[in-house]
């Protein structure tokens, strides 16, 4: 049973591999290496387990001297800490799919990836340049490659035992649901912006229906306006509960089934994010039937290229 106390330390187990994934997950989309390296250490001190990382963020190697330097202090263990990361839209085709896994956990220094995740489901052309544009700053897609046929290289990684399980991230649901028909290892994880104002309860009923974790990203709303932490109804259950809006919002998250993801460079906003309580009943409720207001702040599903863009609310 779920405790006040417990709710910050849930963990998902996953549809592959029996593995257990920590429902409170560590963004580490962080653009200075410094500043990853000591969130990184900080967000393992709090309690996180669970560290998403990208070879898009450019920082992996800034996360692995991190989390190596933890492990040799023995303050946490390799095999308590899940490492996600992700394939990135220049490296799709088959022949780049494994060096670039490869490329990734030599960087994060671990010997295996917990999941290993399709950062977007568009191929860009293949290369070094990760943001290829043509002479008008269009993006170059690279139609020599489908999802599947990418995803069939991300199911061979599981088969070699260096990849635990793998999923998709930035999908719609009729993309999803092709991989889903498709796929012989299906999808673990799907990782989409989710909040209270992008519930997304579809893919949610979706991917419970084939036992496949949601993961939010910008899981509080992304500091963006209109502004989920300052939300009404939000603010109101902060109040009651004694707790912040934030640590409502991640509360909220896990307690509907789905895991998140936050990222601070602040060491007590990364605390004040784990520190998390089970909210009640009514709560929960108040959360979904009371909140009308409906935006996606990120454009990459439209395009496959991350960028979070300020939108009016749809009431």
């Amino acid at each position: 049973m779920t405790t006040p106390d417990t709710l910050r330390n849930t963990s998902i187990r996953l549809n592959h591999g029996s593995v257990l994934m920590p429902a409170a997950g560590f963004g580490t989309l962080i653009p200075d290496p410094l500043v990853t390296s000591q969130a990184t250490k900080t967000a393992l001190e709090a309690g996180f387990r669970h560290f998403d990382c990208a070879e898009r963020y450019r920082n992996e190697e800034a996360v692995g001297e991190a989390m190596q330097e933890v492990f040799k202090a023995g303050i946490v263990r390799r095999e308590d800490v899940f490492v996600t990361t992700k394939l990135w839209n220049t490296n799709h085709r088959l022949e780049r799919v494994k060096p670039a896994f490869d490329g990734s956990r030599r960087r994060l220094k671990v010997g295996h990836i917990d999941c290993y995740i399709v950062h977007t489901p568009f191929a860009f052309k293949p290369g070094d340049e990760q943001d290829p544009r043509d002479e008008q700053g269009r993006v170059i897609y690279d139609s020599g490659v489908t999802l599947l046929e990418t995803w069939q290289a991300m199911e061979r990684l599981v088969d070699d035992g260096h990849a635990r399980s793998i999923g998709l991230s930035d999908i719609t649901l009729d993309k999803l649901r092709e991989i889903v028909l498709a796929a012989r290892i299906k999808p673990s994880v799907v990782q989409v912006e989710s909040h209270p104002y992008l519930p997304e309860w579809e893919l949610l009923d979706f991917c419970r229906e084939h036992g496949i974790v949601l993961q939010a990203f910008a899981a509080v709303g992304h500091a963006m306006e209109p502004n989920v932490l300052a939300d009404p109804v939000i603010t109101a259950i902060a109040q009651r509960v004694h707790k912040t809006p934030a640590q409502v919002v991640l509360a909220w998250a896990i307690q509907r089934g789905t895991a998140f993801l936050t990222t601070s460079t602040k060491p007590q906003r990364i605390r004040e994010n784990f520190d998390i309580s089970i909210l009640p009943e009514d709560a929960m409720q108040e959360i979904r039937d009371r909140i009308t207001t409906n935006v996606r702040f990120n454009s990459v599903v439209k395009t496959g290229v991350p960028g979070f863009i300020p939108r009016v609310a749809v009431n």
